[in-house]
């Protein structure tokens, strides 16, 4: 079939960033894309302040619907396919945002789960390395959007594992890199965070070759191509390239890298985040090397409606997209949000629970600082599921782990100042001794009684009722969404 004759279509990505246009002659295997355009909306700063899409990135989103809509009707574009990912998910007022967006421009959109949105998104970002000589039998790819990330392992072209996680550069910026540039507490907390849920993963088969993609996977390697003079046909980014990055996003403000290196100034505000994510997942799966993709649920879209026709979005929910003309079949496994949610909860209380005989001995200070360590995690994991909890378990829950770290770091910043204290003694002048051993003599009575606070706290602490409290966060027939 000659390429002009080839059928033109459009898909659009309502995303927690941006909102993303592609329109191409589409054929069930490949793309001739002719336009893609992206606006960055930031839907989901709004949604992960108040838990609802304000009125003001309602108009904006509505507003670049109608230009998209326009751009779709100039190349005769038909059908032009909508969907919408996390941040439409968790809002509120998601229902109220979908029907103004068909009252105003009257197009349909489609709120479409997570693990459909993995399905698109892997089909999107690897049919162009499906087309290449020896492709890897096995290949990862990670969708790093702004409210969540999507993570999805095949072989041969067949999904066999994939997973929906809440943890996206726009989410993670709003909630702790609130500076520009970020601070370094700031970046060591969200890496802390970002660290333990990635560990807390149960990842099928770690893939040799992992396909990043995303806008802040694309912006990233922008950045590189110019700061480091990368051949601008290099798709591939290194260990190394990204840490150098991060450091530049540390060291300048959003406005001076947006200048440098050609990005938008709202786009470099969340990339410390994005390559905080990238590298975390990177040293998890034990990569020195990605590679990042400019295509992803919107091809996928294009892809998943010219083999499937009217019912590929039924299709992309099974995650066969590819059965029509790959016939491998694997068994398709995915732990669902929800239930990956409980397991983490589980195991991440149990390990803070475990300091506790010790802390009680009080024969060795790191008990302590273990202790107060494994309840940090534990609230990681509490922040990244929350949209699935029951909000009066979860509050209840939060409410006793901040307790004990409360009463935990207390003990803990005493530790840390009187083993300091006792270093200066040491190496102090002979006048100058005297005044510290007072201040030592003081603290370590301070320090008895904090101890004294953590005994009676903990002497009474009932295990089986926080674990059962803990179980009752997240039903065992709960959805991503926290519905039974």
């Amino acid at each position: 079939m000659r390429e002009q004759q080839l059928p033109v279509r459009a898909a659009i990505d309502i995303g927690s960033n941006t909102i993303h246009i592609v329109v191409a002659r589409c054929k069930p295997d490949d793309l001739d894309i002719i336009a893609d355009e992206v606006e960055m909306v930031r839907i989901g700063e709004s949604v992960t302040a108040s838990g609802e899409i304000s009125p003001q990135k309602r108009d904006v989103a509505i507003a670049t619907l109608r230009r998209y809509k326009e751009l779709a009707r100039q190349h005769q574009a038909d059908p032009v396919l909508v969907v919408a990912t996390e941040a439409i998910r968790q809002a509120s007022n998601s229902a109220e945002f979908l029907a103004a967006v068909k009252s105003e421009t009257g197009l349909d959109v489609q709120l479409i789960s997570g693990d459909v949105e993995a399905t698109l998104t892997f089909y999107g970002a690897t049919y162009e390395l499906y087309k290449e000589a020896g492709a890897p039998p096995v290949v990862g790819v990670m969708d790093l959007g702004g409210g969540s990330t999507e993570l999805v392992l095949a072989r041969q072209g067949k999904i066999t594992w994939e997973t929906s996680l809440p943890l996206g550069s726009g989410w993670l910026h709003d909630r702790y890199l609130p500076s520009n540039p970020p601070t370094y507490d700031e970046l060591e907390v969200a890496r802390a965070f970002v660290s333990t849920y990635v560990r807390g993963l149960r990842i099928k088969k770690r893939p040799p070759v992992l396909v990043v993609t995303g806008g802040s996977a694309n912006s990233l390697l922008a950045m590189m191509h110019h700061a480091f003079g990368l051949d601008m046909a290099c798709t591939r980014v290194t260990l190394r390239d990204l840490t150098r990055c991060e450091g530049l996003l540390s060291a300048l403000t959003a406005e001076e890298n947006s200048q440098r290196y050609q990005q938008p100034v709202s786009r470099a505000l969340i990339l410390p985040a994005g390559a905080l994510i990238i590298r975390e997942m990177m040293i998890r799966l034990r990569l020195d090397e990605i590679r990042v993709s400019p295509h992803g649920i919107r091809e996928g879209a294009l892809l998943a409606y010219e083999r499937q026709g009217e019912h590929w979005l039924e299709q992309a929910g099974t995650g066969d997209l590819m059965h029509s003309w790959r016939e491998e079949a694997t068994e398709h496994v995915a732990e669902t949000f929800a239930h990956s949610g409980r397991r983490m909860l589980h195991e991440r209380a149990q390990k803070m629970l475990d300091w506790r005989a010790e802390v009680l001995k009080d024969e060795d200070v790191e008990a302590v600082h273990k202790m107060r360590v494994a309840s940090r995690r534990l609230r990681a994991v509490l922040d990244a599921y929350e949209s699935c909890c029951n909000p009066k378990a979860f509050k209840k829950v939060y409410r006793g782990v901040k307790e004990t770290a409360d009463l935990l770091g207390a003990a803990r910043d005493t530790d840390v100042l009187l083993l300091g204290l006792h270093t200066q003694l040491d190496q102090a002048p002979d006048e100058e001794q005297p005044a510290l051993r007072w201040l030592i003599a003081r603290l370590s009575v301070y320090r008895e009684q904090e101890q004294e606070h953590l005994e009676s706290y903990f002497t009474t602490f009932d295990e089986k009722a926080v674990r059962r409290q803990i179980d009752d966060c997240i039903s065992k027939g709960a959805t991503t969404n926290g519905k039974s």
